[in-house]
């Protein structure tokens, strides 16, 4: 109980808006003391069974003592969170911490109403999280037999539930900390209760417009016209105050008269009256709504407050939401055929699934595909993208049969750690393709929480790799993927078969080919089709048929100057037949094409990929290869190194980061570093510290001949060639005359602090960095030490966690790295070892967002050891990861 005058601090940062199972959505918050007269409606609204259940006796109204014993918390013994949805209370969940301080009882409250909505494994997830940052590991709780219900709540929740019965009542206790089972269990979730979200969206029964015009040409009548002109499925309603007669139908002044429910409200008022339609929407039951509005986050920082304010509006009362400043969505399924947008008509039906953000992009992005003839299957436009994300997108589509193909032009990413978990997995089942263009860097959507990204240049396009996606820079870049991947199988390796009428052509695309990681095996390239269409075409389909036949053939590029007599469809017609029959992605180039009504950029004969551009074709086949190779890699293994104590590091960084607060960093001594590392397996060379020749020698003798001096100057200390070294020191008399020397030298500097540290084994100097970045997490670099780093930035990067796969690629991914494997007649390294190493510290920096910052440099990889020389490790208060062991949504 809290005590009287105390007020404790309200712990905001547990807030957070929720997806139910059935896609509706909730905010979660602790409760406080304001909140008495709420409890007390939520207790007797319940049913007596729902009552009984809970307190195992029947009460029809709370105390006053039990009131305020239940609502004045102290968010550290006793915590109590609910979701609402509006100013409802329709869950509550809470702990008590028991005598045992690491435990304590929770207990779960449901309104009859909202039961079978997933509330009570979501209060269940952040009530653990709570309770783990309270320094509590174990839950325990009673539950009548007959609430099963509940029980399934505990049993289904992925950790291992121990229970027992007794006196009639079932007990039950389980540690709260994240499990892999309870991860995964999380992740199943969150993907069933978004991708329902997303699909109320898109297939929904009844969709009403608010601002339908009479005005011929504004944007509330051209919403109306394209979904009746669709020939949408459901039901349609026109809302409009003012009008007698929108479209042929009579609008309802209201959202609240329009007869039975509305699943999807399309908004298109001004900017000043979006805030009273939402709350029309939300008190009518509406399930989910699309702002066409500009003027939010696109209007400085009123319009920026105005749509953080919109969205929490929103999702409190159950609501997704798609925009503002959005163009709409469409569904090409003809059982919905939904055309909720801007554009004049439905889309060509086909299997790519494409999301963007802003609306000029968005325009380019339809219009790339439409000039391509590309079928779509869902479109979204997320405009300001305040709500409704990417990452939404791709959970819905990867349940979606008629999506085969996932599209994503991304001006910004919200929650990179998500989007990197989303589609690792959906990438094995379809082609994921990620426009993003360099210069756009790593950022927030407009309106979102301002977190700053630290990470280093390359940091984003490593994840992306890692995730399987297809990653290009343009639209049309992107739509040259989709060309391929929406009609072609995949090719199975990287070797290729030219075939062509020119042999100057052929040479230049074989050339292009090799340069981008293909292998050219079959060259045909003097075909003569100026013999007329009957002669030639046959010419042509046993020419690439015979190509595509070879075993070491996987896929096959024609290119074809004009030829006199062959139509584009005619040949379109025999590269598709022969593709089909061998299995295999046949591409086509025209070039030199001057006729301007003559199209080639675009899918030919329902599903042959072709272009003007020899480069172009090859770039966009070479990165489906690489995508295709990287479904052939097995599932990515995730070892855990022998000798690594979790826990132990979890206990000494809550010890030592005791008193930090905010942004604020303690750079570890030696010792905590070494005592830290070592929980994970991780050993230091020692290295002494000394300020007279005494110690030094006395340092020496205990450490072992011979030795090294170094000054403790953060940028000489690796410079042999500046005397910031010294090396192979041998004996006393050597170290007294070295050090006398190195100070003598240092002096310039101004630098004079020196340490003894005994040597290595000779090897190639390594640098490995981890830090916790604001958006992207944890980021793990790695380079060769120097100038490859210092001067050529030649750093590789990868986002935990790291796969087997991730671990072995990172250390050979820079340029430099081949000086690891022998180079220039010297002994390769023992790159095994290194692995190892950057295996654990992938794995320290992924369970603890608390190491802000670890540098190793130097690293020396010797033939039969790696030995770590030098350790820089910083610790603050854990930035709260954007995707933790709770689901929430991005605010």
């Amino acid at each position: 109980m809290v005590k009287p005058g105390d007020v404790p601090e309200y712990p905001a940062h547990w807030e957070a808006d929720v997806v139910l199972r059935d896609g509706g959505t909730g905010h979660l918050r602790p409760m406080t003391a304001a909140d008495a007269d709420a409890v007390q409606a939520f207790h007797m609204a319940q049913s007596q069974n729902s009552i009984y259940l809970r307190f195992f006796t029947y009460k029809s109204k709370l105390t006053a003592k039990e009131l305020r014993r239940f609502t004045e918390l102290d968010y550290r013994d006793r915590v109590a969170l609910v979701i609402t949805r509006g100013a409802e209370i329709i869950g509550i969940g809470r702990y008590d911490r028991l005598d045992d301080p690491t435990e304590a009882e929770v207990a779960f409250n449901v309104s009859d109403a909202n039961q079978g909505r997933g509330l009570g494994s979501i209060l269940l997830e952040h009530l653990a999280a709570a309770a783990r940052e309270n320094g509590i590991d174990k839950f325990t709780a009673e539950v009548l037999p007959e609430n099963r219900k509940m029980l399934q709540v505990f049993s289904d929740a992925g950790y291992e539930v121990h229970r027992h019965f007794e006196d009639g009542v079932v007990s039950l206790e389980f540690q709260i900390d994240p499990t892999e089972k309870s991860r995964a269990v999380m992740e199943s979730r969150e993907h069933r209760a978004e991708a329902r979200s997303v699909a109320g969206l898109l297939a929904p029964a009844s969709v009403a417009v608010i601002g339908a015009s009479r005005a011929w040409g504004s944007v509330g009548q051209q919403l109306l016209e394209h979904i009746v002109e669709g020939r949408f499925t459901g039901a349609v309603h026109a809302v409009n105050h003012d009008a007698l007669e929108v479209s042929g139908m009579m609008p309802h002044a209201r959202i609240a008269e329009v007869p039975g429910p509305v699943d999807l409200a399309v908004i298109a008022v001004p900017y000043d009256q979006v805030p009273a339609v939402v709350d029309q929407c939300g008190a009518a039951g509406v399930k989910g709504i699309v702002v066409v509005t500009a003027g939010f986050a696109d209007d400085g920082a009123r319009g920026l407050a105005r749509q953080r304010a919109l969205v929490r509006q929103a999702r409190a009362n159950g609501m997704r939401l798609v925009g503002p400043a959005s163009l709409g969505l469409a569904n090409t399924d003809p059982a919905v055929s939904l055309n909720a947008s801007m554009a004049p008509g439905l889309p060509l039906r086909g299997g790519l699934g494409i999301f963007s953000q802003s609306a000029a992009l968005g325009v380019s992005l339809y219009a790339s595909m439409s000039r391509r003839e590309i079928g779509l299957s869902t479109v979204l436009s997320a405009g300001n993208r305040a709500d409704v994300s990417g990452n939404d997108l791709m959970q819905f589509w990867e349940d979606d049969p008629h999506t085969t193909v996932c599209g994503l032009y991304l001006e910004s990413i919200g929650n990179p750690r998500k989007f990197s978990r989303i589609s690792r997995r959906l990438a094995r089942s379809k082609p994921v393709i990620v426009a993003k263009s360099d210069t756009m860097g790593l950022r927030l959507p407009p309106g979102h929480a301002v977190r700053t990204t630290q990470a280093p240049a390359g940091a984003l396009d490593a994840m992306l790799r890692q995730s399987g996606v297809i990653r290009v820079n343009t639209i049309e870049e992107l739509a040259d993927v989709a060309q391929i991947v929406v009609g072609q199988p995949l090719p199975r390796g990287p070797r290729l078969a030219v075939v062509g009428n020119s042999l100057a052509l052929g040479t230049v695309v074989a050339d292009s080919a090799e340069q981008l990681g293909l292998t050219v095996t079959s060259m045909d390239n003097a075909l003569a089709l100026d013999t007329g269409q009957s002669r030639a075409l046959p010419l042509l389909a046993h020419t690439l048929g015979e190509a595509l036949a070879r075993d070491d053939v996987d896929s096959a590029i024609v290119t074809l100057l004009p030829v006199t007599g062959l139509t584009i469809d005619a040949i379109a017609g025999t590269l598709r037949a022969c593709s089909e029959t061998a299995g295999k992605p046949v591409i086509a180039v025209f070039t030199g094409i001057v006729d301007a009504g003559i199209q080639v950029n675009r899918q030919l004969d329902g599903g042959l990929p072709s272009y003007s551009s020899p480069g172009t074709a090859i770039a966009a086949l070479a990165a489906v290869t690489r995508y295709a190779h990287w479904l052939t890699l097995e599932k990515p293994s995730f070892d855990r190194p022998a000798g690594v104590d979790t826990d132990a590091v979890t206990a000494l960084l809550e010890q030592w980061l005791e008193g930090i607060e905010g942004d604020g960093l303690l750079s570890l001594d030696a010792g905590r570093t070494r005592e830290l590392l070592g929980h994970y397996g991780i050993e230091v060379l020692e290295s002494v510290p000394f300020h007279s020749d005494d110690e030094a020698v006395a340092a020496a003798e205990r450490l072992g001949w011979p030795v090294a001096i170094k000054t403790l100057d953060p940028a000489l200390r690796h410079r042999l060639d500046l005397g910031g070294v010294r090396i192979n020191i041998e004996n006393a008399p050597s170290l007294r005359r070295n050090i006398g020397q190195m100070r003598k030298l240092l002096e310039q500097y101004g630098h004079v602090e020196l340490e003894v540290q005994s040597m290595a084994e000779v090897g190639q100097s390594c640098t490995l960095r981890a830090i916790e970045d604001p958006l992207l997490g944890p980021v793990v670099s790695f380079g060769l030490s120097g100038d490859a780093v210092n001067l050529l930035d030649d750093w590789a990067h990868r986002v935990p966690p790291l796969s087997v796969g991730d671990t072995a690629e990172l250390v050979r991914s820079p340029r430099a790295a081949v000086k690891l494997f022998g180079y220039g007649g010297l002994p390769a390294g023992n790159v095994a070892a290194l692995e190892d190493l950057v295996a654990r510290v992938g794995l320290m920096k992924d369970e603890h967002p608390e190491i802000a910052w670890v540098e190793f440099n130097p690293i020396l990889v010797g033939p039969s050891r790696v030995t770590v020389l030098a350790v820089e490790l910083r610790i603050g208060n854990p930035a709260r990861r954007t995707d933790s062991a709770r689901r929430a949504l991005v605010s």
